[in-house]
């Protein structure tokens, strides 16, 4: 691993991998966070599917008075179109794209990689993957929105213009409304991307009926 690569929990198949899923969690929270779904997908048997878990760096974040904690990037607002610092987002789309790499460079084909997130982490994971240069097995956007808040990223690549995305939201988000998601579900859609939407009756979380649900989509996108 190189200096410079994300620290990560890696949950390896029994079977060598042949795919992958690089979930990236939210503010303040780890790896850890998420690692503990993998048994709750109920994956079938030699499913080879590496899942892999990074840490974000730590930063101050100043929406939260300056405290440091691991943090995709710096929130300066709770105002949509204000709120994600840009700088930090092209710092750790760089951080994401090395990791995919890392993959590639070890005979995962980037068709064979999910590229997935939660808040801060979803939007890392819809504003990586859209700009992506390989073409990607899928992006999970989960209880997010676009950095770019009313427009598309700019330089979205056409390597990625088919790849099916799955946005979900809480119908109950307080954290991230579901307009935000609603907003760049309209542009993606707008633009003919491969997007699917759906909202659970949740506040900023996850349920077990979503996780299924998450668990049959990429059995699509990779075993299928």
């Amino acid at each position: 691993m190189s200096a410079t690569s994300l620290e990560r929990i890696t949950v390896e198949p029994e079977t060598p991998a042949t795919s992958c899923v690089i979930w990236l969690h939210g503010l303040g929270d780890s790896g850890a966070g998420f690692a503990p779904i993998v048994p709750i997908f109920s994956l079938p048997e030699n499913h080879g599917i590496r899942f892999i878990f990074p840490h974000a760096p730590e930063q101050a974040v100043t929406i939260n008075q300056g405290y440091v904690m691991r943090s995709w990037y710096d929130i300066k607002s709770l105002d949509l179109h204000n709120r994600a610092d840009m700088d930090g987002v092209l710092a750790s789309e760089k951080k994401v794209q090395a990791l995919i790499q890392e993959q590639i460079d070890q005979g995962i084909a980037a068709k064979n990689i999910v590229l997935a997130g939660f808040s801060q982490g979803g939007v890392l994971s819809l504003f990586t993957g859209l700009r992506f240069g390989q073409s990607l097995a899928g992006i999970l956007a989960l209880s997010c929105y676009l950095p770019t808040s009313d427009a598309l990223p700019e330089q979205c690549h056409s390597a990625n213009a088919a790849t099916p995305i799955l946005q979900n939201h809480g119908e109950r988000d307080d954290v991230v409304p579901m307009s935000a998601g609603k907003m760049a579900n309209t542009l993606l859609t707008a633009a003919d991307y491969n997007v699917a939407w759906k909202s659970y009756p949740m506040d900023h979380s996850v349920l077990p009926d979503q996780l299924k649900d998450i668990s049959a989509w990429l059995q699509a996108r990779l075993l299928g």
